[in-house]
């Protein structure tokens, strides 16, 4: 019995939550690795799963290897790692999530400039707006553009996430230009729908002070890419963030509306498991994104040129 490979096998089972989906990840049949938990539990002599027809669940034996194998299989890597890096580039995969828009329009560039740097690199490219669980789904790093809540995940800043109000000439000479926030109300807006409050338009006037205003949906979608076009299209006016939208304002396409005002923003960072020892590949990964979009990011320059 290969101990490594069988305690590999084991972290793979709690972190898919299957058999089946432990041998899709490790691209075995799931008969070897029932095999492999079997034979592990023969040889500890102890239940590391209570099994029923529906769900595989940990044992408190099997909770506490569960971590103790972690840490082992960190320090291989970490050892490995190390020795490899003395005697050439980084290599190995790097499992990444990311947001399908700022995935599409900034990640593409800087994955492929890291891939120069380091083309020994295999990147397995996750772009989709759901929020994933880097730990089940075994993500090495993931790209999150929110107001990130308290989890056992670090988080470094990567850049922050300014958004404004636009819409097209043409649909403003047909309706007009609002001039506060709260006439926005009696516009037609576009919401993006993966928000917890999709209408509801938050900012800060120009002394600080805090408000919002519900606007009502002339088309809703989840996807910010489809929301620009539509506003370039005239199809009323949207909020979103300047990532999406700075080409079609640095075009003429859109007209950034009620400048004055500082719309709710966040930040994007770049998010990892907390593991006593981060790989060599990740961190260079997570510092290289962190330098490159250091500073005023490139996509609100369209506001200087105004």
């Amino acid at each position: 019995m290969d101990r490594f490979e069988v305690l590999d096998t084991f972290v793979r089972v709690v972190e898919a939550g299957s058999i089946s989906g432990a041998a899709e990840r490790l691209d075995i049949a799931k008969s070897a690795v029932s095999r492999r938990l079997a034979d592990l539990e023969q040889h500890l002599g102890v239940q590391l799963f209570r099994r029923t027809t529906r769900r595989m669940d940990l044992t408190d034996t099997g909770r506490s290897l569960y971590e103790r194998a972690l840490r082992l299989l960190a320090d291989l890597q970490e050892t490995e790692l190390a020795v490899s890096s003395e005697h050439g580039a980084l290599s190995g995969n790097l499992r990444v999530a990311a947001p399908l828009s700022f995935g599409l329009l900034h990640l593409g560039s800087a994955v492929n400039d890291f891939l120069h740097l380091h083309p020994d690199i295999r990147f397995d490219l996750d772009f989709n707006d759901r929020q994933v669980d880097i730990l089940q789904e075994s993500f090495d790093v993931a790209i999150r553009i929110a107001e990130l809540e308290d989890s056992s995940l670090i988080a470094r800043p990567i850049a922050p996430i300014r958004t404004v109000v636009t819409a097209s000439p043409a649909y403003l000479a047909e309706h007009g230009t609002p001039r506060t926030p709260e006439e926005l109300a009696a516009h037609r807006c576009l919401l993006y729908t993966n928000l917890a409050e999709p209408g509801l338009w938050r900012y800060r006037d120009a002394g600080g002070q805090p408000g919002e205003v519900r606007v009502s949906p002339a088309l809703k979608a989840n996807n910010g890419d489809f929301l620009r076009q539509a506003a370039v299209d005239g199809r009323g006016i949207v909020l979103q963030p300047l990532f999406i939208c700075y080409e079609a304002i640095e075009r003429g396409e859109l007209v950034v509306l009620l400048d004055d005002y500082q719309w709710h923003g966040v930040n994007a960072y770049a998010v990892y498991p907390q593991t006593r020892h981060l790989s060599q590949r990740v961190r260079a990964f997570v510092d290289f994104l962190v330098a490159r979009f250091a500073g005023v990011p490139y996509w609100e320059r369209c506001l200087e040129k105004r």
